[in-house]
Formats: structure tokens, sequence, C-alpha cells
């Protein structure tokens, strides 16, 4: 009878974790994931870009972490893009186009700065060539992310193919699943990604510098598909669509006409203007400058969207926005762990490409078997599994850091080694993230009013995204007070034009894991003994 109860257990959460999952997908469905997918290939070019800025540009930790945060500008340019797609709904494929232009540019500008560098540090040098890519890029992404955020609400249909109207938790369970589908989507473009570098990386240890870079050129033309994904997403929303009006269902996009919020674009519109007159200064304290502003316009804009709501609702929906935020906001150890890993472990192209490969599988397990939880429980609950989990995760870092591996390694043979100790590790990407992100994305696909889905996806992720670039600050400043250098040379030349030194990493890398786990625990606590508690 035990026997028996447990097997029924197990076919249970096998059917809630895999087969529940697959019956709820619906073609209407694959248009956004096509596009989320397209996201996620975009780490197509992490791992030599990692390698090219490590070898060959003579750019600081601390320079680096600071692109970071400017990098994260345009996903917070999603608050009034939100709003421009409410209002131009008919017309998103041009949005969908003009971030496929932006991101084919992006990578056609790597191109030429890897294959013909003479050529480029002609026109520019090439550490601004490699901002200017850094920058076009995620320009491209967040536009198109926009627009995949309001196509999930379109995808999941109110009625079923008979006009009977879907119940609340028939559409609550379409919407989680629309939005795991989505993580699922950008993961799998990680893996992905992972996979063909792997491939693409195999015996690197054996070119020269010249065939190096030709390889890394070669890196840059493939990723062009990443554009040709998302658009194809796009046309074949359109070709859905069309099939669902040729059968008559009933369309899910907004209903009726969206009014123009000017508050919203207005904002936008200034947001751009101070952020470019500040990049473009000599303004010393220019992140921070706009990070305030722009949290100020948001948490405006938060409090003016939440009246929408009713008052439960609207205070569920911030203490959620709160835990979610603080948990994205961690600093990071930046550049130098892999500077570290690359400079004195050894590890090459092809295996950081593993690891990649490793952390994408186990994060797309982890949103699968964590999706009938996020179903059941509150974004608190997970948020403090995950947080935990995070810190579980920077302890090989720590300890490849202070030489474990050695230890391990005289003691089993030299099996446990500093490779094997890695494979445990998530020092490439952490998509904890995005299993965070999929409650409060259902959360506003259910309940946010149907002509400002696209805004409320859009005011809440500007909102999160901030957390991102709170990391990049916060990272900035621990690699200024734990100053980490690593060797490079110059591309065209080979001269040596700086040396490595790796004395105050481990430093780093403790108080990063102590932050990134106290900080979250502790928000959580506050949150929920307040009157913002979430209980979804």
């Amino acid at each position: 009878m035990k026997d028996q109860k447990a097997a029924s257990e197990h076919t249970t959460f096998f059917h809630r974790v895999f087969v529940d999952l697959a019956l709820q997908m619906r073609w209407s469905f694959l248009p956004p994931l096509m596009v989320y997918f397209a996201a996620g290939v975009s780490g197509l070019t992490s791992v030599v870009g990692a390698f090219f800025l490590k070898e060959y540009l003579d750019l600081s930790a601390t320079f680096v972490a600071g692109l970071t945060f400017w990098a994260g500008l345009p996903w917070v340019l999603k608050l009034p893009m939100g709003h421009v797609v409410d209002l131009f709904w008919r017309w998103k494929a041009v949005l969908i186009l003009l971030g496929a232009a932006l991101i084919a540019a992006s990578l056609l500008i790597m191109f030429g700065l890897v294959s013909r560098p003479d050529e480029m540090r002609a026109r520019f040098p090439h550490e601004t060539w490699f901002v200017i890519a850094l920058l076009l890029a995620p320009s491209g992404n967040a536009i198109q992310d926009v627009v995949a955020d309001a196509m999930t609400v379109e995808a999941v249909p109110s009625t079923d193919d008979s006009g009977q109207a879907y119940s609340k938790t028939q559409l609550r369970a379409m919407h989680t699943t629309m939005q795991t589908l989505g993580r699922i989507a950008i993961i799998s473009g990680f893996v992905s990604v992972a996979a063909v570098n792997i491939w693409i990386f195999s015996d690197t240890e054996t070119l020269s510098r010249e065939a190096r870079l030709a390889l890394y050129s070669k890196v840059y033309l493939i990723a062009l598909a990443i554009p040709v994904i998302s658009v194809s997403g796009m046309f074949l929303n359109m070709l859905v669509k069309h099939r669902q009006a040729a059968r008559g269902l009933p369309q899910t996009g907004p209903e009726g006409e969206t009014e123009a919020n000017w508050q919203i674009l207005g904002g936008g519109l200034a947001f751009v203007v101070l952020s470019l007159l500040l990049g473009t200064s000599d303004f010393a304290y220019a992140q921070e400058a706009i990070f305030v502003t722009s949290m100020s316009v948001i948490l405006y804009l938060i409090r003016q969207l939440t009246k929408e709501l009713e008052p439960d609702a609207a205070r569920g929906l911030i203490g959620t926005a709160t835990i979610i935020f603080v948990f994205r906001a961690g600093p990071l150890p930046g550049p130098g762990l892999t500077w570290f890993e690359i400079d004195e472990l050894g590890f090459d192209e092809q295996f950081l490409s593993i690891l990649s490969l490793i952390t994408s599988l186990l994060a797309l397990l982890g949103l699968l078997v964590l999706r009938p939880l996020m179903a059941d429980r509150s974004i608190a609950y997970i948020i403090v599994l995950l947080t935990i989990a995070a810190g579980v995760l920077s302890l090989p870092n720590i300890g490849l850091y202070y030489g474990v591996h050695e230890w391990t390694a005289a003691h089993t043979g030299g099996v446990v080694d500093a490779r094997f100790i890695a494979i445990l590790d998530t020092a490439i990407e952490s998509p904890l993230g995005q299993i965070a992100m999929v409650p409060m994305l259902a959360w506003i696909a259910r309940n946010a009013p149907p002509e400002l889905k696209a805004t409320f996806f859009a005011v809440m992720a500007s909102f999160t995204n901030m957390a991102l670039s709170a990391s990049s600050l916060g990272t900035k400043y621990l690699n200024k007070v734990f100053v980490v250098t690593r060797a490079s040379v110059d591309p065209v030349t080979g001269a040596q034009i700086s040396v490595a030194d790796y004395s105050q990493l481990g430093h780093l890398l403790i108080v990063v894991g102590v932050i990134t786990v106290a900080v979250p625990l502790l928000v959580v606590l506050v949150v929920q003994s307040s009157a913002y508690r979430t209980s979804e």
C-alpha cells in the first residue's frame, strides 16, 4: 500500500510538473516564446565578449561594472515603451523590427572590432566601439521584450473553442503557464548557446592569437540569427491572429482605445534626455543621479497605476515588487571573478561554455519543478528559497579562490579539481531572477486593467530592472574598495598593457555572499510583517 501511495504521489508530481505544462501549451503561446528565446540566445556572444574584454581591452573592473549600469538603462526605458505599445498595439511589428535592427548593428560592430581592428581604430578607439555595441544590444532586446510581455497577455484566450468563458482558476493557471514558458524560453536560449559554444570552442587552447580572433569574429556572424528569430516570431504572431480571425474566435488584445498618458510619455522622454546629457558629461556621479531620478519617476508612476487597483491588491503588488527588487539588487563580484578563473584556474572558452550549459539546464529544471510551487506558495516563500540557494551556490567560488581545489585534488587523485568544483557553481549566469519574476508577471497578466496591460508590465518591469542597476552600482562600489586587475594585451601589437592582481578578490567574494543572503531575508521578514504582506 505504501509503495502504491508513493507511486501515485510520484505520478501526480510528474504530471503537475511536466505533463500539465505540455497540455496547457497553445499555438498562440509560440510567437512571444520565440521573442523570449531570441533574448536567451543573445548570450551566444557572452563568452567571446568576456575573453575579448579580458585579453584585448584595457578597461578596469570598476569601469566594466559601471558599463553594466549603462547597459541596464535601456531596460528602464521599458517604462515609456510599454505605454507606446498600448497606444500603437496594431503596429507592434515595427517595434520588433526596430529592436532587431539595433541588435544586428551591435553584432556587426563587434564583428568589425574583432576582425578589422585597425580599420575600426581609425574611426574611434576600440573601447569606444565596445561601449557603443554594449549599449545597442540591450536597447534592441528591451524594445522586443516590451512587445513580448504584452503579447503574452494576448496569447492567453479568454474563452475556449466553443466560446465558453474560462474560470478565474483556469485563467490563473494559463497565465502562470504562459509566464513560466516565457522564462523557460529564455533559459532554453541560454542552454542552446552554451551547447553551441562548447562545440565552437573545442580545442581553442591550441589556436594562435590570430586564429582565436578569427573564431571570435565567426561567432558574431553566427549571432546574427538572433534578430532573425525574433522577427520570425512576429510574423508567426500575425499568422496565428489571422487564423483565429478566420475561425471567428475572439481576439484577446486591448479592448477599445488606450488614452495617452502624457506623464508617462513626457517622463520617459525627460529620462532619455537626462541620461544622454549625464552619460556624455564629465559629472562624477552621473550614474547615481540617473538612478535616483529614474527611481523617483518609476515610484511616482507605480503610485499612479496602483490607483487603478483595489487597495488590498495594490498593497500586495507593492509588497511583491519590493521583495523581488531587493532579491535582484544584490551586488555581484564583477568581471574580476571571470578574469581569475581564466588567469589562475586556466578555464578556457569551452569550459566556461560547459559551466554555462550546466547552470542553464539546472535553472530550466528548477523552473519546471518550482512551477507547481509558484502556483501554491507566495512570492515571499519562493524568494526565501532562492536566496538560500544563491548563498549556497556562492560557496564554490570562495573555496576556489582560497585553493580548496588543491586540497581536494590531492586527496582524490586529481578527480575533484578546480573544474570539478566549478561545475557545481553558477559563475557564468545566475538565472534565479528569472524564476522570481514569474509570480509577479502572472499577477499583472491576471489583474491589470486590459487597456493598460503593457503599461503595467513595463512599469513593474522597469522597477525590478532598476534592481539590476542598483546591483551594478553596488558591484562598482565594491570593486572600488576591493581592487582587482588582470593581464591583457593590445589586440593589434600583442604587447602587454596590464598585469594581474587578485589579492583582494577573496574579500570581495565573501562580502558579496553575505550581502546577497542577509539583505533579502531581512526584507522578506519586514514586508511579511507589514500591511504590504503578499499572499500570492
